[in-house]
């Protein structure tokens, strides 16, 4: 694969850093939190709704994203999008523990379902990605709009999952654009995204 094209400082401007912004924006912490916050206030719209989503965001999305910045200030990683797989086996293993801990805490406090389901799905879509990231880089950006495009179906019908499929096309259209990954890391991300939702059904998730 070709070295990404917002690797270097000079190659960001134009299309390049308008790709290079979306996909930060729409980054696998932000997908999650958002739909973290939509599940908790449809389970309890009032206060504890929010402290839940604020409980759940902080867990998966923000303490995962500072110690990834960690690694980068002390320049244990080289950049934030972690193209060499073996900068990202920490990120990981701490993303990991971190979605374990709140679905510990979920459980513990008889937190809404629905987000115990989520944080017990982001253990296992964070322990997978983790174990193919030992020999593949695969996309964790098109894992996770898939994921969130599936679970919006189940839970909320697929007529609301249709309205994401342009989020979906665009995530993984910039994805390749900026030559972050290949077509068939982005397939494969967006095959266990699905695979990883659907698999939860059967213990009467969603």
């Amino acid at each position: 694969m070709h070295s990404p094209l917002d690797r270097d400082l000079a190659r960001r401007i134009g299309p390049v850093k308008a790709a290079r912004l979306y996909s930060n924006i729409v980054s696998p912490p932000v997908m999650f939190a958002v739909l973290g916050l939509i599940l908790a206030l449809t389970a309890l719209p009032n206060w504890q709704g929010w402290a839940w989503a604020a409980i759940y965001g902080f867990f998966i999305s923000l303490l995962p994203i500072l110690f990834v910045l960690y690694l980068l200030r002390r320049g244990i990683i080289s950049e934030l999008h972690m193209s060499d797989t073996r900068e990202r086996h920490l990120p990981y293993i701490s993303a990991v523990l971190s979605a374990l801990f709140a679905y510990g805490l979920v459980q513990w406090l008889n937190g809404p379902p629905l987000l115990a389901c989520l944080t017990l799905f982001n253990t296992i879509e964070l322990a997978a990605l983790g174990a193919i990231n030992v020999f593949w880089l695969i996309s964790l950006h098109s894992t996770a709009v898939a994921a969130v495009t599936i679970i919006v179906g189940l839970v909320y019908g697929w007529g609301y999952a249709l309205l994401l499929i342009p989020l979906v096309l665009s995530v993984c259209y910039v994805r390749l654009y900026l030559r972050r990954h290949t077509l068939g890391q982005v397939l494969a991300g967006l095959g266990l995204g699905v695979a990883s939702v659907l698999s939860l059904t059967l213990i009467g998730c969603w």
